[in-house]
């Protein structure tokens, strides 16, 4: 663990092991944020024949992102490190992500599904790090978010076939 001060943990040491993982944590919850806002937008701007089941879906799944988000930055928290302090420094901790740059409905979802399938593998990847290092309750909620993640993007799959 990090030294801390009074005023609270330094920041992430990426030389260490911990150090290093804490911040793919921080990426996973980058990402989930940029996923809810994705959701969101697409949800808002989505038109298409089966409207009303994406619309419906896209609600659950933003709604989700938001409760993904958060329960990995208390994993963060409880880990005695900082999520990052606003919203652009939470982007930067994103790695590559996809933005939507077309109306076509097709096209958002697809973008959409690359994104889930891309967090789902980053966490797939991060899962044995977390159980190495003892993070056993970090390494179950990032089984858990493989799974979600990997079943919303089959469900937007089947959506556009």
């Amino acid at each position: 663990m990090e030294q801390t001060t009074p005023q609270g943990p330094e920041p992430t040491d990426v030389k260490t092991p911990i150090g290093k993982f804490i911040k793919q944590c921080i990426e996973i919850a980058a990402l989930l944020k940029e996923l809810e806002t994705q959701a969101h937008l697409i949800h808002l701007n989505y038109e298409g024949a089966n409207f009303l089941g994406i619309h419906s879906f896209l609600k659950e799944q933003y709604e989700a992102h938001l409760d993904q988000f958060d329960k990995m930055g208390e994993y963060v928290r409880s880990m005695d490190y900082l999520m990052p302090m606003c919203s652009k420094g939470l982007r930067s901790a994103a790695s590559k992500f996809d933005h939507v740059d077309s109306y076509k409905g097709g096209t958002q979802l697809y973008v959409y599904s690359q994104n889930l399938e891309a967090l789902a593998m980053k966490c797939k990847k991060l899962e044995p790090v977390a159980m190495k290092i003892g993070a056993i309750d970090i390494g179950n909620y990032l089984a858990e978010l493989t799974g979600d993640a990997f079943k919303a993007a089959w469900m937007v799959k089947a959506s556009l076939r």
